[in-house]
């Protein structure tokens, strides 16, 4: 027997599915390896490379890491058993021949393939008891491999939806922070905006955890504004801003909706990290409280708002990264 050859078939076996477990399972591990490495290889080429309609091109990178990724499991976990079983040259017998020849490499491949997929053992079959229960465990390994997928598959179809009703949510009130707050203001208070901001915190907080335990959703872009979380977040985040240091104090909403709106939004910025996203080098467009002025809204003097403002500037380098990143606009008031 090649000791080499079956150490290192088993090295791939153990990287494929540990892989796997690591991105489909591991709730606060992240993505594998493995599919970090081909998550940031692909998205760095598809970023360098595209050019024009990059909306809409970006928005094909999530699903081929996706694809990349679960064919790249299948094709460690084919080669490891296949070097396995090519470390012994008699550990597979073809059967359609009366001299019951060992298989060749292609036989070997042929074998496992079908042993993996659950069908069957086709010509061949296993000499010795040793690669018998090789045999079993290619097929248990196959069939873990599978539920792998299916469950890394329908997780992250999950977040993508979540993904997209985030960004509808919030464009559906605005389509900059202004739009959010004039589309809350019923000419005396910010009624109903309580329940608003409960709701997106409640969704902004379940793609958090969504996107800890998926970082590959990261790289699932929507193909305009009204699909895409980045641009949402960030106007969400400064729809918060203006409602806690742009309206006058008594017209806020409660101070621990706020609080927890925006501690919401930081922890998902915290979640950027994984991804390469990272501040942008200058900072976004301030809010404008004119148009909310005009309106008729009671809002605060424009050098007190721009003050507290200071203590955002690294949040917002960040908000801006991210929308960047996406490849997209910083959503402004248009009027």
């Amino acid at each position: 027997m090649d000791v080499l050859l079956f150490i290192l078939g088993l090295v791939l076996i153990l990287l494929a599915l540990g892989d796997a477990l690591w991105t489909a399972l591991w709730v606060d591990g992240g993505a594998g390896p493995v599919t970090s490495l081909l998550s940031d290889g692909i998205w760095g080429v598809m970023d360098k490379v595209i050019r024009t309609k990059r909306n809409y091109l970006l928005s094909l990178a999530g699903p081929l890491i996706q694809v990349v990724a679960v064919i790249t499991w299948v094709i460690l976990l084919w080669a490891g058993w296949v070097l396995m079983f090519s470390a012994d040259e008699n550990s597979l017998i073809y059967t359609r021949t009366p001299e019951k020849v060992p298989a060749d490499l292609v036989g070997r491949i042929y074998f496992v393939a079908f042993s993996m997929s659950t069908m069957g053992n086709g010509d061949f079959y296993p000499k010795g008891k040793g690669w018998e229960i090789a045999t079993s465990f290619t097929t248990l390994s196959g069939m873990f491999l599978i539920t792998m997928v299916v469950s890394f598959l329908l997780s992250v179809i999950g977040g993508v939806t979540q993904k997209r009703s985030l960004a509808s949510h919030v464009t559906g009130l605005g389509k900059s922070a202004e739009q959010f707050i004039l589309n809350t203001w019923d000419g005396e208070s910010f009624t109903g905006i309580d329940l608003q901001l409960i709701s997106l915190s409640s969704e902004l907080g379940t793609l958090t955890e969504q996107q800890q335990a998926y970082p590959v959703l990261h790289r699932y872009h929507g193909a305009s504004p009204k699909e895409d979380s980045a641009p949402a977040i960030a106007i969400f985040d400064d729809a918060l801003t203006i409602l806690q240091y742009g309206i006058e104090e008594k017209y806020r909403p409660a101070p621990a909706i706020l609080i927890s709106a925006r501690s919401t939004v930081q922890t998902y910025l915290t979640t950027l990290a994984s991804a390469s996203i990272y501040p942008a080098k200058h900072l976004p467009p301030s809010p404008d409280l004119e148009p909310l002025r005009k309106a008729g809204l009671p809002v605060v003097s424009d050098e007190e708002f721009i003050h507290s403002l200071k203590d955002l500037t690294h949040r917002r380098k960040l908000l801006l990264g991210l929308v960047q990143k996406n490849s997209f606009r910083w959503p402004n008031y248009t009027g």
